[in-house]
């Protein structure tokens, strides 16, 4: 059922659940990802490195290195690894024996740093660019805050489908930095807009075309007493559901069509990603640091992994 403002009607999100922290002394951990074999994956941006995690232990060993910087991981159906280079813009993958090699060069379809990305079971794809140099505008000004700051405008960036085979295509123009990304169970495409500070939903053709192009949640008024969310990683929670990480108040909300939070957790700093290990019930997985200003996030090992268990929504 929703309301006549088009939001789920959903109960008053119960107070949150607080996290414990897992593993320490990471640099700037993104992309928490579930892989093939049960392990939880995360690129270390500053460490350069993609790590592989025993969610039992919690113990963690280098599984790739990637000097241009990784950002986001997925899979191909066959059980290869996919990682998003962000400084040299490549779309690398990494084959049975360990090596890296060029899956597809992002440079010709993305403007500042290849970021964020999502492979659907197809195999295809979907990578978020920064839309401008975000890394040399902080080399000038190191103080700058130029997504989570107050008067935080960045130029709009697009969003870039990879085929299998590695061919390119820009899918979406005019994103107010595409950050997370996730399909929900009915194939619907959702982006997160940090700066837009909400949810948008395509529609995805068999082609791998988007359309519809529409606001799946607003999140302006979703954060704690009614603050916003700027929203970077995203993870599907279950049903139609969207775990969003808020790092402006420290923390992921789970949020449904419309903007309205029905699920909370708490983190010990700020959250610049969230994902979702299959447990019962699910263990959110949130990335956290104390900044995510890559002067100070390179230099430190503030990087942690906070984790918390939350049972399924209700209905």
């Amino acid at each position: 059922m929703t309301t006549p403002s088009g939001r789920e009607a959903v109960p008053p999100a119960p107070a949150p659940v607080t996290a414990d922290t897992v593993l320490d002394g990471l640099h700037f951990a993104e992309s928490p990802s579930a892989g093939p074999d049960g392990a939880l994956y995360v690129s270390d941006f500053y460490d350069h490195a993609v790590l592989r995690i025993d969610p039992r232990t919690w113990r963690a060993e280098r599984w790739a290195e990637v000097p241009g910087q990784p950002s986001g991981l997925g899979w191909l159906p066959d059980g290869r690894l996919l990682v998003v280079s962000m400084r040299d813009r490549r779309l690398l993958r990494r084959e049975a024996d360990g090596t890296l090699v060029t899956h597809a060069d992002l440079a010709a379809a993305t403007a500042g740093a290849a970021n964020d990305m999502y492979v659907d079971p197809l195999g295809r794809a979907w990578v978020g660019d920064f839309g401008f140099d975000f890394y040399g505008l902080l080399e000038r000004n190191p103080d700058a805050d130029p997504l989570f700051g107050p008067d935080a405008d960045p130029p709009a960036a697009r969003l870039t489908r990879v085929d299998p085979d590695g061919t390119v295509a820009t899918v979406a123009h005019g994103l107010r930095f595409p950050n997370g990304t996730t399909v929900l169970p009915d194939g619907t495409l959702v982006v997160a807009e940090t700066v837009g500070g909400c949810l948008t939903a395509f529609t995805v053709t068999e082609d791998g075309e988007l359309t519809g192009r529409q606001v799946w949640a607003d999140l302006s008024s979703a954060g704690l007493r009614g603050g916003r969310i700027l929203p970077d990683g995203i993870a599907r929670a279950d049903g139609d559901r969207v775990w969003v990480s808020d790092p402006t108040a420290g923390g992921a909300s789970r949020v449904v069509r419309g903007g309205a939070v029905d699920a909370r957790v708490r983190t010990s700093q700020p959250c610049f990603a969230v994902g979702v290990l299959p447990t019962r019930p699910a263990t959110v997985v949130c990335c956290t640091a104390a900044t995510s200003n890559p002067t100070t996030a390179a230099a430190r090992r503030t990087g942690r992994i906070e984790t918390a268990h939350v049972p399924e929504a209700a209905g």
